[in-house]
C-alpha cells in the first residue's frame, strides 16, 4: 500500500470499531429491538452490571448530563433501563438494565462472539492475541474509565 492509500491511526482504530457498531446495531435490529436510536445504545452500551449513575453516564458517553438524562428517559420509557435508589447515597440514582435490555444484552454478546470469531480466522490466532494485547496495554494510558 503506498503512502496515498494509508489512513492514519486513528482512523485504522475506528473503522473497525464502527464495522462492529454498526454490525451489533443491524442484529439488535433484525432480533426486534427496532425501537431505539444509535445514540441511546450508545449510552445503555455504558450501563454497568450493578447500575449507573447518571453522571457517570454523562461523562463517558462525553455529553451532557441533560443530554444523557434524555436518553435515559426514552430508553427508561421503552423498557431497558429503569432508575433505582442507589444502596450506598439515598438520595442518588441508578439507572439499571431491565429484563429487555438483559435480552438485548444477549443479542449483543452473540453478535460480539460472531464478529470476534471473524477476526481472529482471518488475522490468525496469534496475531489476533496480539491486537488484542495491544490494545489492552494502551487502554492503560487511553481510556479514563479503565478499571
Amino acid at each position: 500500500m503506498d503512502d496515498e492509500q494509508r489512513i492514519d491511526l486513528g482512523m485504522s482504530l475506528f473503522i473497525p470499531y464502527r464495522y462492529m457498531e454498526d454490525r451489533i446495531f443491524r442484529a439488535l435490529q433484525d432480533a426486534g429491538f427496532d425501537d431505539w436510536t444509535l445514540a441511546q445504545c450508545r449510552v445503555f452500551q455504558r450501563v454497568a452490571a450493578e447500575g449507573s449513575r447518571l453522571t457517570d453516564l454523562a461523562d463517558q458517553a462525553q455529553m451532557s448530563k441533560q443530554s444523557a438524562g434524555v436518553l435515559v428517559d426514552q430508553l427508561e420509557r421503552l423498557g431497558y433501563v429503569r432508575r433505582v435508589p442507589d444502596p450506598v447515597d439515598g438520595r442518588a440514582r441508578l439507572i439499571v438494565i431491565e429484563q429487555r435490555g438483559r435480552r438485548a444484552v444477549e443479542v449483543v454478546g452473540a453478535t460480539l462472539g460472531e464478529i470476534l470469531s471473524e477476526w481472529e480466522a482471518y488475522l490468525g490466532t496469534r496475531n489476533f492475541a496480539l491486537l488484542q494485547q495491544i490494545l489492552e496495554q494502551l487502554r492503560e494510558i487511553a481510556d479514563p474509565y479503565a478499571r
